[in-house]
């Protein structure tokens, strides 16, 4: 690649109409505009996304244009705001359809045939057009209608099931679990119909169940239970296959050392390490059944070692005898991660209420033609008159108009 073809980035012809909400859809379109497609962000000043109202917020100042999760997840989109039951807010939108490549929308079935903006409806006006829906639960089926957010998908597809303690109440994954996963197929299905797309000339539409794809994240326990009619249950910190396996307190407030053994070897070097080599060829832990046996034994003995210790000191020996083992690592850690910060995992953008603020960079690194994070989240009706003047080609009489008439709300 030479000249400006270098600076070009793979998506940068590709023009998204997004419609996306909350989380899980707008995590899709985030990583579209990373790579240089055109996204255009359909928003409403009646009911903004609830991402808006969410935290953290920059220097602890609530508002809509302040919190760190709305930034995140739409950095380097423009935002529009448009009042869909008028009339001039939808044929604005219908404008976008026929300037769009991609429509992207994540609200529960029927919303966008209300508003008369389903499938069959937009490609009328664009035969070519590429829809992607991706709801909880798909756009079929006996709960298809059931509308809720990434906590209950996990819990739904079983997430919550598995994580916790036999004996205490399901603790379930961090947060909504399955509005960060499900927009990894979403992108990849985006991508295999725009292939799709170039090589035939057709559009065609996505239906994604975000519960469905998170379920491809269970594959273990699916098949046990398919081949064998066995369910599994919690273990809390540990392993079905190795011992010990597990987060170990480590010296100070709240700091924790996980660490998991895979082999004899690993456990004969742990034992070395602890300063207890005679644990190596101790009956109720010689081999990996006996360890699973007495684990409860086996994890007092490594708690009584590792609570002496600063956690990162604990993390330097294991590590130095090959024995996986990491800090488990605070907000404040991941901020100062040496690791991160060579990726440039953090990238800070102007921003036009803020003045900077910062936002993750994209999820991978492409060598030859790399993501480029440069422009914040828009703020509310930010880019109205970009959108009408510059991409829609309207005058501004007829933007004024529009404006009397309500539609940018």
């Amino acid at each position: 690649m030479s000249g400006d073809q270098g600076n070009r980035l793979p998506l940068q012809d590709l023009k998204v109409l997004d419609f996306m909400w909350v989380l899980a859809g707008p995590g899709i379109t985030r990583l579209l505009a990373d790579y240089g497609a055109t996204v255009i962000r359909i928003e409403s000043t009646n009911r903004t996304d609830p991402t808006r109202t969410v935290g953290p917020f920059q220097d602890s100042q609530s508002g809509a244009e302040t919190s760190g999760l709305w930034g995140n997840n739409n950095a380097g989109k423009y935002g529009i705001t448009l009042d869909l039951s008028t009339a001039g807010a939808r044929t604005i939108v219908m404008d976008l359809v026929r300037w769009a490549d991609v429509v992207c929308e994540a609200f529960s079935p029927k919303a966008m045939r209300a508003w008369g903006f389903d499938y069959e409806s937009l490609r009328e006006v664009k035969p070519d057009l590429i829809m992607l829906s991706t709801c909880l639960m798909g756009q079929s089926g006996p709960l298809s209608r059931f509308a809720g957010f990434g906590n209950l998908a996990a819990a739904l597809c079983g997430f919550y099931n598995l994580v916790g303690w036999p004996d205490r109440p399901p603790s379930g994954p961090f947060s909504a679990y399955t509005d960060y996963i499900a927009p990894r197929f979403g992108v990849c299905a985006l991508m295999a119909a725009l292939i799709h797309k170039r090589l035939t000339g057709e559009g065609q539409y996505i239906d994604q169940a975000q519960a469905e794809s998170a379920l491809h994240f269970l594959t273990l326990p699916i098949v046990d239970f398919s081949a064998n009619q066995r369910c599994y249950q919690p273990v809390a910190n540990r392993d079905l296959y190795h011992a010990p396996h597990g987060v170990y307190a480590a010296a100070g407030n709240d700091r924790w050392i996980a660490l998991a053994c895979r082999t004899q070897d690993d456990w004969h070097a742990l034992c070395q390490v602890m300063g207890r080599p005679e644990l190596a060829s101790d009956e109720r832990f010689n081999t990996f059944a006996a360890r699973q046996a007495n684990c409860d034994e086996l994890d007092r003995l490594i708690n009584q070692w590792t609570r002496t210790l600063d956690a990162h000191e604990v993390e330097r020996r294991l590590q130095a005898c090959g024995i996986p083992a990491h800090v488990v690592q605070n907000a404040h850690d991941l901020y100062q991660d040496p690791q991160l910060h060579h990726r440039k995992h953090f990238v800070e953008v102007p921003h036009q209420e803020l003045g900077k603020t910062w936002v993750e960079n994209s999820r991978f690194r492409l060598s030859r033609t790399p993501a480029r994070v440069e422009r914040a989240a828009p703020m509310l009706g930010e880019h109205n008159q970009y959108v009408l003047e510059q991409i829609l080609g309207y005058d501004q009489d007829r933007i004024a108009e529009l404006v009397g008439a309500g539609a940018l709300g």
